[in-house]
């Protein structure tokens, strides 16, 4: 945690730097060729570098320790932080697009020159290069913050080729399009705002596990040899790279107490060290194993629950002739509105079949794959 931190903190303040050089030189350059369009590139590359602080201040308050009050942890104030992030680099593409439709109504004459072409070439250049730096290091450490960043210097930099555009057009034909330009990248900025946010909000409200990760988690704990399917993974993200959650696990009716402890116990370390995920519960499901009948049973459950459209999965299978029970989990796919009347359709059908039992099934949600 300390060299992601320690990365983080050390790629942003590159960022940092080098957006403020290049929003000097920029608002230089757009004030004395009264170009819209190069002031708000220069704010753009403004709003970068206070993104890059507020992300240095968010990965410091992250990596506090865990306390009595957070015992979780603090990862979570990266998503508060990107948030903020993301408000701000909205705000600049609004301020950028009033200018510049300010600039339509009442245009003024720009005034580019070889040492403006000079600034917006170099511009592009180290855009080019702190955007594949930032994004990679993004990458390596799994901070989201900096390969929006990357990604958003990327951004910058083709925006920078249009008002590059711009200005030789008005250099070679004395056609202004700069102010048109100006509200082309305020867009720009914004869709990357709204973007962010979007990004922000489906953080701190939870997504869906990623798909390699749930595979993979899911096929190791399989391979154990007293596990018959791993069901039901959900992680709780507690920040990048922190993961707690729970799975369960089907295992033969014929294993003690014992044996599913330790079976548990190798489970969570195995799954901790490889993935650092720590699983605070491993439910199980017991498999009827000895029971021909039962397993009959399960053979003309399953065949007549994915008879349904939508059935993604049928798991936790249990018959018990001395209680007179049947007990299963079913999943089905969030695309069907009517999942409740699908439930209650299988429902029906199965308690049809079996009237002398009492049925007991779940409705699972479809939280991994």
């Amino acid at each position: 945690m300390k060299n992601r931190e320690r990365e983080v903190i050390k790629t942003s303040i590159i960022s940092i730097l080098a957006n403020i050089i290049l929003a000097g030189f920029k608002a230089l350059v757009g004030v004395v060729a009264n170009s819209i369009a190069i002031i708000s590139d220069a704010v753009n590359n403004l709003s970068d570098a206070l993104s890059s602080i507020i992300t240095i201040v968010g990965t410091k308050l992250a990596s506090k320790a865990p306390d009595r009050d957070h015992p979780y942890g603090h990862g979570r104030i990266e998503y508060m932080t990107s948030l903020i992030v993301s408000a701000i680099v909205l705000y600049a593409g609004i301020t950028a697009l009033v200018e510049s439709i300010k600039k339509i109504i009442h245009p003024e004459v720009a005034n580019y020159n070889t040492t403006t072409l000079i600034i917006l070439i170099a511009g592009i250049l180290v855009k080019f290069i702190l955007g594949m730096y930032v994004k990679r290091k993004g990458k390596e450490v799994n901070s989201d913050s900096l390969v929006a960043s990357g990604s958003d210097a990327f951004n910058d930099a083709i925006l920078s080729i249009s008002v590059l555009v711009s200005a030789l057009i008005y250099m070679a034909f004395n056609i202004s399009l700069e102010a048109y330009v100006g509200v082309l990248v305020a867009i720009f900025i914004i869709k990357a705002g709204l973007e962010l946010i979007k990004e922000s909000v489906d953080n701190m409200l939870g997504l869906r596990v990623e798909s390699d990760l749930a595979k993979a988690i899911k096929k190791d704990i399989n391979k154990e040899k007293d596990v018959q399917g791993a069901y039901d993974l959900i992680l709780n993200d507690y920040g990048p790279d922190r993961y707690l959650g729970s799975i369960h696990i089907e295992v033969a009716d014929t294993l003690s107490a014992a044996d599913i402890d330790k079976l548990s116990r190798r489970i969570t370390k195995m799954i901790a060290k490889k993935y650092g995920v720590i699983l605070h519960t491993i439910g199980v499901y017991s498999v009827n194993t000895k029971d021909k009948e039962g397993m009959a049973a399960k053979k003309e459950i399953t065949k007549l629950v994915f008879a349904h459209k939508g059935i993604l999965q049928m798991h936790g299978f249990y018959i018990d002739k001395k209680e007179k029970t049947i007990s299963f989990d079913i999943i089905i796919d969030f695309k069907i509105k009517n999942r409740e009347e699908v439930y209650k359709e299988i429902y029906d059908e199965v308690k049809e079949k079996y009237k002398d039992y009492k049925i007991e099934i779940t409705l699972d949600i479809d939280t991994s794959d």
